[in-house]
């Protein structure tokens, strides 16, 4: 008799990817001893925004570390990040991001590097300056009579290297003049959360969020907008925990059988939680938290119903398109035209 599930039954091989444009796009630059922390939850809140359950495929966010030479480059606490293209190699983005760190060796970036700067600010690119990456926006003069946000135990530095900038600790980050600065640390989490909810919106701001287990923490924030966000906090660890992995597997979404062997209960235990919880069953629940992310993306991208239908973890759009009418009562391309 089978004990339990294999890998391979629990881990299924990522389906096709898509050919669509990513709708963010970022490029990099570390400084010399850059801050690992702000650069870990830029990069890993992007992974978990990029794809469909967790094959962090570069799908509808892609990210790129550049440099001037394609030499390691060494965080402050001794770890070595490996650029993946020149400047002269990049390619359009939507956001050239700084990521600063050790001071005053997080400043000793290249001549190169601040014309590259200047010249793509000059161009209408959105530049980023994450930690102390500011203090590299400073000297580049692209802070020069602009409000900036700064870490409040370097603002003094601020102040007396550039005291042009109009430097503030009070806020996590801020944008003044096509330029965005953010104080660094976890506060990077807030800044990208807000870029990835303006270009992919705001599910999968949630994925993002939720994939780094920061859901609870943030939860004022989202909860208002995720269905069946309130049972996160039901009281019934079997239902909360349950709801957390169907929001995080949307595209591939988890019979209840294995939704029970991963929480370590049996499918009959689950099912009468959610019935006391909630009224409904666990597939339910699930469905509808997928038809509503279908929903969101009919009316906020131009992606094709059939590619909608399938990001949602149905098998085809007939089956998506049958279900949501049941839900919403009209159509999908009739909720799309109409932003219903």
């Amino acid at each position: 008799m089978r004990g339990s599930l294999d890998a391979a039954e629990i881990f299924p091989p990522a389906p096709q990817s898509p050919e669509v444009e990513p709708d963010l796009k970022v490029s990099i630059i570390l400084s010399p001893c850059f801050s690992l922390l702000p650069f870990a939850c830029l990069v890993d809140s992007l992974r978990f925004a990029a794809d469909t359950a967790d094959y962090s495929r570069r799908i509808y966010c892609h990210w790129q570390v550049i440099a001037p030479e394609l030499k390691p480059i060494k965080a402050s606490c001794g770890i070595d990040v490996n650029p993946e293209q020149t400047l002269d190699q990049v390619n359009s983005s939507d956001y050239l991001i700084v990521i600063g760190g050790r001071l005053p060796l997080s400043m000793d970036v290249s001549e190169e590097t601040l014309h590259f700067l200047q010249q793509e600010h000059s161009c209408g690119r959105k530049i980023i300056g994450i930690c102390t990456g500011s203090f590299i926006l400073a000297r580049a003069g692209l802070l020069n009579g602009y409000h900036c946000a700064v870490n409040d135990q370097h603002l003094h530095q601020m102040q007396q290297l550039y005291p042009q900038v109009k430097s503030t600790s009070k806020i996590n980050f801020l944008e003044d003049n096509g330029v965005i600065t953010c104080n660094g640390g976890t506060s990077a989490l807030d800044l990208v959360f807000s870029l990835i909810e303006t270009h992919c919106g705001k599910a999968r701001a949630i994925k993002a969020l939720s994939g780094l287990v920061l859901d609870h923490r943030h939860q004022e924030y989202y909860a208002v907008d995720r269905p069946y966000g309130h049972l996160l906090s039901c009281g019934n660890w079997q239902v909360e925990q349950a709801v957390a992995l169907m929001q995080r597997n949307l595209s591939e979404p988890l019979s209840i059988a294995k939704l029970a062997v991963q929480l370590n209960t049996t499918t009959r235990a689950l099912n009468r939680a959610f019935k006391k919880h909630t009224n409904d069953s666990p597939s339910v629940i699930s469905r509808n938290m997928r038809l509503a992310l279908g929903h969101w993306l009919l009316t906020n991208t131009a992606r094709s119903i059939t590619q909608i239908s399938l990001e949602c973890g149905f098998s085809d759009a007939p089956h998506f398109s049958r279900l949501f009418k049941q839900v919403y009562s009209v159509p999908p391309g009739r909720a799309r035209s109409a932003r219903i």
